[in-house]
């Protein structure tokens, strides 16, 4: 099925309000943010020893160590919280949530613009 002129159009409109959005400032820090995250070297090792610690506490809790499940818990929870606390991923988080309240900016103005027309039409 052919896309119709209609469809184009709101397709071509997308694609330059997408573009747009791509230049604010907070949507690059955004992604300059999560490059860098996925980068670290420090927070990837912190990821894997948190993965490890979790994997060590299901295996303690399946053979009935509940002691050693404790430890490992308390070891990915330390870990979970060094990874929360790093500067990077902080400032991540700040900026993921600015990223976030612009994109619902955006989207409750489309909506609040097309239910008027819609209204206008009807």
């Amino acid at each position: 099925m052919e896309p119709s002129i209609t469809d184009k159009r709101i397709n071509e409109e997308l694609d330059k309000l997408l573009a747009l959005i791509g230049e604010d400032q907070r949507i690059k820090r955004y992604k300059e943010l999560e490059a860098r995250v996925q980068k670290n070297t420090k927070l990837n090792e912190l990821v894997e020893q948190i993965k490890a610690a979790q994997k060590d506490a299901v295996q303690f809790a399946h053979y009935d160590k509940p002691e050693a499940e404790k430890t490992a818990i308390a070891r990915a929870d330390a870990l979970t919280q060094e990874f929360d606390e790093h500067p990077l991923v902080v400032a991540y988080r700040a900026q993921l949530v600015e990223a976030n309240d612009l994109l619902q900016h955006i989207t409750e103005m489309i909506q609040y613009r097309m239910n008027d027309e819609l209204e206008k039409e009807g």
